[in-house]
């Protein structure tokens, strides 16, 4: 596998059918390098021993990224208090995620103020302060935010020239989400090559078609030896799986697959 890359997977605990140490557990047979927890659901940082998970983690030998919540919580909202309250609730669980030893936060800049009521043009410059804002939080904390493109709503991977120009914030790069914004895999690669500097963060989710489906990687259509080519030539960074499965031989097999790709 190529020299300064990592490799982990998103826990996908928001049922309830799988707690964080089962996740780490899983994490460390499996052989990733990371955990990417998602703090929502059964793992939302009020259901964390930030200790616990630091020393479950530094058992298992691995280390931790975090995926921030996002499903109600509204960056963009033209509701200052609301918004407010939004950005409040990311800096407790950057504040939870520092505690754990989290060394990236994946963040989900969208909203759900769209036409007719609120244009993007109006909603847009929010959002980009959010982004700003929680990038200094997360510095503070020593964590690198790491923005996610998102598959038909704003911020799309069609924005992120725009999110690069206002922000300084890295990217975490969803490869099926770009392929649903009309990404094809050689137009993936050239995005990824184009902006090797700023996307620090991979999630690697497979698909049957242009849909976002995330099944395991190599179980759908997706031409990863394309589409991850520039990853293998100098770049520096993590790939999460993102596959919604609780069984873990899925995971692993995708784990093989991406370790082949790369």
């Amino acid at each position: 596998m190529t020299e300064g890359v990592r490799i982990g997977y998103v826990t996908q605990t928001h049922t309830g059918e799988v707690g964080w140490r089962e996740a780490i557990d899983a994490g460390a047979a499996i052989g990733f390098d990371y955990v990417e927890l998602y703090m929502d659901g059964a793992t939302e940082r009020t259901a964390l021993d930030a200790g616990a998970v630091a020393d479950a983690l530094d058992d298992a030998g691995l280390d931790l990224l975090v995926h921030l919540p996002f499903a109600d919580l509204d960056l963009g909202t033209p509701r200052d208090r609301v918004r407010t309250a939004c950005l409040d609730e990311h800096r407790a669980c950057l504040d939870g995620a520092a505690e754990m030893g989290a060394e990236k936060a994946v963040l989900h800049a969208s909203s759900d103020a769209s036409p007719p009521e609120w244009a993007f043009d109006e909603i847009r410059p929010r959002l980009f302060e959010a982004v700003r804002e929680l990038d200094a939080a997360a510095a503070d904390r020593d964590i690198e935010l790491c923005v996610e493109n998102l598959p038909g709503v704003r911020l799309t991977v069609h924005d992120f020239e725009a999110v690069f120009a206002e922000t300084d914030a890295a990217m975490t790069f969803d490869t099926d989400h770009a392929r649903v914004d009309g990404l094809d895999a050689e137009a993936t690669a050239a995005f990824l090559d184009d902006h090797r500097d700023r996307v620090s963060h991979v999630h690697v989710n497979d698909a049957r078609e242009a849909r976002d489906e995330h099944v395991p990687v190599g179980s759908g259509t997706t031409d990863f030896e394309t589409a991850l080519s520039p990853l293998r030539d100098g770049w520096t960074g993590t790939l999460s799986v993102e596959a919604y499965t609780f069984d873990d031989e899925y995971l692993a097999l995708s784990k093989e697959k991406l370790d082949g790709y790369l």
